[in-house]
């Protein structure tokens, strides 16, 4: 289908099963989370909510709930775009196959932007105040939008070709935000808008910020899909959508005539205020801090608009089906963005930015006999400097010729921990930058990374039982084997690093006095408070718990260290403090109260 409108895809899914309404009056205050947060987590259907309190207009969630509903919607254009993405990578197929094309030439030619006329496209001005106004974790600074498209241009080419559209959290109300004035614009590193910024920062000009809300759902999708940088996600929603993304200007702002809703406004050079918290994709809250001010200019919206919202959490949630998503368009451009590279696999289980698995190429010397990491290391190298991925804080990589999947998490790191060797395998960047999301490293945005390049032959056969000693060590609580080679156990809370310092040491002298018991063990994942589900089950508990609690030049040890050349390595088990540090934010929670509030809607939930 190719929607003109989200009202036309909410009567789609709603004729063929995939949506229900909720007519009774719900509260924008936590409720509304908390019935989306439910639904999902039952894989449910879309959700309409006809009567927002506190305003007139309705709103829908759920809408990319699971793969399956997501490629449903786009279905009629979807086979389209993945031949785009193929054309892309090999333009001379379309001269080889002009007729197989075809159809997908009409597709591109859809991506053009087109200019239309405000005049007509049905709005009215109305104030933040009028929009319903969701709040969706208990310690959430106030209302959020969760699904904006966030317009901006350049400066030195304006014009909607140069632009950028992304997907980033708005705050309307809430902190010390003036109420119908002024809203909060969250962005975090490697955004396009950034460098928009930058460029109007230096001439002393305010940065002119359109947020587009609702609209047919390609737009949505197009504000979070990672395009190349100079290519504008205008035209990516308009050939996803199979219609042209149409536009005008209003005051100087762009407009996208199909959106339900558009706030105008300014960000004005230096002007910041505290941003947050907010509950976030990583399952935690990221806290307060200062972002950019957006001064609103004019807020508009269709006589019959539907706000569109979601609800991020630990994963997976919705945006688990974005990503997805995204995998069956541009999973061929892989290798064609990193030479050597065939596939990538940001775990979104883990949060996606914090843990990165990939399989890459050894190509650079197959005259030698004995195989170990060479080419992977330069791969490793390039891909922590492209794009969104450079902000990936574990990396596992390992070549191809095996033909893995390192969409398989499980087999990829039992092949991983198989092969790799940790006194020489194991490579350190200190002092750089990490997700703004993760408050794991020493502040905003400052942490480190840590690469596991693992190739050649298997070394060890691993072993999925917890090794009896630990059962009878008086420091050590509840061991639990998380899968192959990896085990998980709980010391004393978590006090300081010089403390830990202590506790690790006397851990790894326990293992060393029964090292024939770890022989089958690479990783050792310390842990606190948290009850691990059976075996067969834990594998999403082992990698969120792991790689979000954890900064790599802090909380990774070993036993029997060796440090040679500055080179670090272990000779036993890698060992990862996971427990829950001071400096820490807090972890996403449901109000339980509310939880049992929602039961009157009566939704089987």
């Amino acid at each position: 289908m190719s929607y003109k409108s989200l009202n036309e895809c909410i009567i789609d899914l709603e004729k063929n099963g995939m949506l229900i309404r909720i007519k009774e009056e719900v509260d924008p205050e936590l409720e509304m989370a908390t019935i989306h947060l439910k639904m999902f987590a039952k894989k449910g259907p879309a959700i309409l909510f006809e009567k927002v309190k506190g305003s007139k207009y309705q709103a829908v969630s759920n809408l990319f709930g699971t793969l399956e509903r997501s490629k449903f919607i786009f279905r009629d254009n979807l086979e389209n775009m993945q031949e785009l993405v193929k054309l892309r990578n090999n333009p001379l197929s379309v001269l080889k196959h002009p007729l197989k094309y075809a159809s997908t030439g009409m597709a591109a030619l859809k991506a053009l932007p087109r200019k239309g006329s405000f005049s007509s496209a049905g709005f009215n001005e109305i104030q933040i105040s009028d929009l319903p106004l969701i709040k969706h974790w208990p310690m959430d600074g106030g209302a959020f939008v969760t699904l904006p498209q966030v317009y901006s241009e350049d400066l030195d080419k304006p014009g909607v070709m140069a632009s950028n559209l992304g997907m980033y959290r708005i705050q309307l109300t809430g902190n010390d935000y003036i109420l119908n004035k002024e809203i909060g614009l969250h962005y975090q590193l490697h955004r396009g808008i950034g460098i928009h910024q930058n460029k109007t920062n230096k001439k002393g000009v305010p940065l002119k910020v359109s947020i587009f809300v609702g609209g047919p759902p390609g737009h949505t999708l197009a504000a979070v899909m990672p395009l190349p940088e100079g290519i504008s996600e205008l035209t990516f929603a308009g050939a996803l959508g199979g219609r042209r993304f149409r536009y005008d200007y209003v005051d100087g702002f762009c407009v996208s005539l199909d959106a339900d809703f558009v706030i105008t406004g300014e960000v004005y050079p230096n002007e910041n205020k505290p941003e947050g918290p907010f509950g976030d994709h990583l399952g935690y809250y990221s806290l307060k801090h200062d972002f950019p001010l957006m001064k609103v200019h004019k807020v508009y919206a269709k006589k019959n608009a539907i706000w569109p919202f979601t609800v991020v959490g630990r994963p997976p949630q919705e945006d688990t089906a974005f990503g997805a998503l995204i995998h069956e368009i541009s999973g061929t451009a892989i290798p064609h963005e990193i030479p050597g590279v065939k596939e990538v696999h940001a775990v979104d289980a883990a949060g996606v930015h914090p843990l990165l698995l990939a399989v890459g190429s050894e190509r650079y010397t197959p005259y030698l006999k004995t195989k170990r990491p060479a080419e992977i290391l330069t791969q490793a190298n390039r891909i922590l400097g492209t794009g969104q991925l450079s902000l990936a804080k574990y990396l596992f990589i390992s070549g191809g010729e095996n033909e893995i999947n390192c969409h398989d998490t499980r087999a990829f790191f039992k092949h991983v921990f198989e092969r790799v060797d940790l006194t020489r395998d194991l490579h350190f960047y200190t002092k750089t930058t990490i997700d703004t999301l993760d408050y794991s490293g020493n502040s905003i945005n400052e942490g480190s990374k840590l690469v596991v390049a693992a190739y050649g032959d298997k070394l060890r056969e691993l072993t999925r039982t917890v090794p009896e000693c630990l059962n009878s060590a008086s420091f050590i609580f509840k061991p639990v084997a998380l899968m192959e080679g990896v085990i998980g156990l709980q010391l004393n809370k978590f006090t300081d690093y010089n403390n830990s310092k202590g506790e690790i040491k006397q851990l790894e002298d326990f293992i060393l006095s029964n090292n024939g018991e770890f022989a089958g063990i690479v990783q050792i994942v310390i842990y606190d408070d948290f009850e691990f589900k059976t075996n067969s089950e834990n594998l999403n508990d082992y990698v969120w718990i792991t790689y979000t609690r954890s900064n790599p030049s802090h909380d990774v040890y070993g036993v029997n260290v060796n440090t040679e050349n500055k080179h670090w390595g272990c000779k036993g088990p890698m060992i990862i403090d996971a427990r829950k540090k001071p400096h820490h934010a807090p972890e996403l929670k449901l109000d339980a109260e509310v939880e049992k509030r929602i039961e009157r809607f009566k939704l089987n939930l």
